[in-house]
């Protein structure tokens, strides 16, 4: 395993004095993956499909960071995975595909500690007839219930919407559980990995999802997104791209392509990936991806615990979900009872340490547990790249701002 000098040494964005803890927000890139992306822009930056020799290279770097993508899903062999500018973007365009097959009074379920991304889309359906639901969150545990969901669930339901981790609230709900509860009355489910997917392995089909999505960006690579389906899934809908593309072909449903220089950047992950797991000759596959998971799990495991922990210790705080480090990835979110999250961020700001403050577009879940939308929450991030130091350094800060 790298030592967490040469983890940070192949993040060329650390290399400087800012603190960086706002990795929820955007992770930095390693070089391999900056390079990748150069290299494609000035070797391979032509338009795909044609006859003669660049074309065919940049053809492949597209086609194989498509099948990579399904390996960094967990789903080789189960689907397919689309690649985007964003999550937003790619549900907002799934949830039109459903548009055009459900009818009026079909179900939808969303969950109300989502991400908008996972929310909003499916929301606006309720114009075109479809029964809107929420799945609520108990304000007292700032959690949702798995027996609440098995009571509004009917076979009128289509699609259950959820986060796997909540980009506020930190903790790893039970995919498997919801989605096999979801199954059971013939609905499909729509997971939010975006929060999950910097910290631990996606195993889509494992978990038997119908579609996962996730933010590379947030992920170690360049700003897009991608959305891994079922087999059974794609087919039963009919993607907006041009009428002449196969509706079989992933590509139905990547309005313009997928950006060709971001696949060369989310190819390279899996170069980062043997770098981290000392393994340079190991291939692009499931197991390297669990393996290189395993490893950042292990290093983000004592990091979260001091992070929390320091956080308890300072007198005024409140941490806003799970309590503990277990059953939680390292995105922290908190309050003090007394010095405002645009204060507390100011004095951070001030002592180089990059956090932020905000309803984190988890809207409908701070409306719920009554947070003031204006101010949110104060969030730290941390990933695998973060140092106890970076961790010390942040909370001796927060302290200090709540003590004046």
């Amino acid at each position: 395993m790298m030592s967490v000098s040469a983890i940070r040494a192949a993040f060329p964005a650390l290399d400087r004095e800012l603190i960086f803890l706002e990795n929820a927000g955007g992770s930095q890139l390693p070089r391999v993956v900056i390079n990748a992306m150069s290299d494609y822009m000035t070797n391979s930056y032509v338009q795909l499909g044609a006859p003669y020799e660049v074309s065919r290279r940049a053809t492949a770097v597209v086609d194989d960071a498509h099948a990579w993508a399904t390996t960094l899903m967990g789903g080789t062999g189960a689907g397919q995975t689309a690649i985007g500018p964003s999550t937003t973007q790619l549900v907002t365009m799934l949830a039109d595909c459903y548009r055009r097959v459900w009818q009026p009074g079909d179900e939808v379920i969303i969950c109300e500690t989502a991400h908008e991304a996972n929310a909003g889309p499916w929301a606006k359906l309720e114009r075109e007839g479809i029964n809107v639901r929420t799945w609520r969150v108990d304000p007292t545990t700032a959690q949702c219930d798995l027996e609440e969901l098995r009571r509004m669930l009917s076979r009128g339901t289509r699609l259950v919407a959820f986060p796997h981790v909540s980009n506020l609230l930190g903790e790893v709900v039970d995919v498997a559980a919801i989605t096999k509860l979801a199954h059971q009355y013939g609905a499909r489910v729509m997971v939010d990995g975006v929060a999950y997917a910097p910290h631990l392995a996606v195993q889509a089909r494992e978990w038997d999802v119908d579609w996962y999505v996730f933010s590379n960006y947030k992920v170690f690579g360049p700003h897009a997104a991608m959305l891994y389906g079922r087999h059974d899934a794609w087919a039963e809908l009919e993607g907006p791209n041009h009428f002449f593309i196969p509706r079989d072909q992933v590509y139905k449903f990547e309005l313009g392509g997928a950006n060709h220089e971001s696949c060369a950047g989310i190819l390279a992950l899996a170069d980062y990936f043997r770098e981290l797991t000392s393994a340079p000759a190991a291939p692009a596959d499931e197991f390297l991806v669990t393996q290189a998971f395993d490893t950042i799990r292990t290093i983000e495991q004592s990091l979260t615990s001091q992070l929390v922990n320091g956080l308890k210790g300072i007198p005024g705080i409140r941490i806003i979900g799970p309590q503990g480090a277990e059953g939680r990835v390292g995105t922290v979110s908190f309050l003090h009872e007394s010095v405002s999250p645009p204060a507390i961020c100011q004095a951070t700001d001030t002592a180089g340490v990059a956090i932020r403050f905000g309803h984190m577009y988890a809207y409908r879940l701070c409306q719920a547990l009554g947070i003031p939308l204006e101010t949110g929450v104060v969030r730290a991030s941390l990933v695998h790249y973060n140092s106890h130091e970076d961790i010390d350094r942040l909370l001796d800060v927060v302290e200090a701002a709540v003590r004046t």
